[in-house]
């Protein structure tokens, strides 16, 4: 390649690594598993995706899509209401279509899940129990039967520009709510605008109780990988305003 100064890492971390060099990604994976369920799900979804330039395992080479992301982790998101509600209108698209080859979890899977990662807090004092009691409360109007769409599975907003989505690796059949409370766990003040662009009924209910679920599932995960869930505007802090610790107005938190 010509004309390129520096490689970026994007992501890093014991499972995968995401590099960029000039106007393409290279995502290193070790696990070929996840790497073909990502090259298919990024075939089959009915909307933008990065396209697929070359792949020589453990390596997958992405073309860049063009515009910015929604926002960025821990900072109140600077796109417009509109783009908020073209994102909603786009995971729409997607849940609509056929289911993709990867079942994803079951509802008993993930109360097991929540059970073992609540425990493995409580265990290392990570947390104030009252507020790990007070979120898996909330969770489990997530743990109801969900009938299954195609979800993206990793839809925060640093995956989700205006023009298309990127890291299709966590992409299986799931619960709709799911998508939706990854998409706005940090920036709940655009929950209406995302659901304005779904335009069908959704249990907000069930929202909420995934912005707990998908906070208390990935502490463990970042403490494990290096990160800490503790930043100013990540999971810790999302548990904090669920539970009603923090400021709910807050537009920064993520998940």
């Amino acid at each position: 390649m010509t004309g390129v100064n520096e490689v970026q890492v994007v992501a890093a971390h014991q499972e995968r690594a995401t590099l960029r060099v000039g106007d393409m990604f290279l995502k290193v994976d070790a696990d070929q598993v996840r790497a073909d369920i990502e090259v298919a799900a990024m075939t089959s979804a009915p909307i933008p995706t990065p396209r697929i330039l070359w792949r020589n395992p453990p390596v997958l080479a992405l073309g860049a899509l063009p515009g910015a992301p929604l926002g960025c982790l821990g900072q109140p998101s600077t796109a417009s209401r509109a783009a908020w509600t073209a994102a909603g209108a786009t995971v729409r698209t997607l849940h609509d279509a056929p289911l993709p080859p990867a079942p994803g979890r079951s509802p008993e899977q993930t109360a097991a899940l929540l059970d073992s990662e609540c425990a493995w807090i409580l265990e290392r004092e990570i947390l104030p129990a009252e507020l790990v009691a007070r979120n898996r409360r909330i969770a489990e109007s997530a743990l109801r039967p969900w009938k299954p769409v195609f979800i993206h599975g990793d839809l925060h907003i640093e995956n989700d520009t205006v023009t298309g989505v990127i890291d299709w690796s966590e992409a299986a059949s799931g619960d709709a709510h799911f998508d939706l409370a990854t998409l706005t766990l940090g920036h709940r003040s655009h929950l209406e605008d995302v659901l304005s662009g779904y335009a069908i009924p959704v249990d907000r209910t069930r929202i909420h109780a995934w912005w707990s679920l998908r906070s208390l599932l990935g502490i463990r995960w970042l403490i494990e990988h290096g990160f800490d869930p503790a930043t100013p505007g990540c999971e810790v802090d999302v548990l904090k305003v669920q539970a009603g610790w923090g400021d709910s107005g807050r537009g920064g938190v993520r998940g």
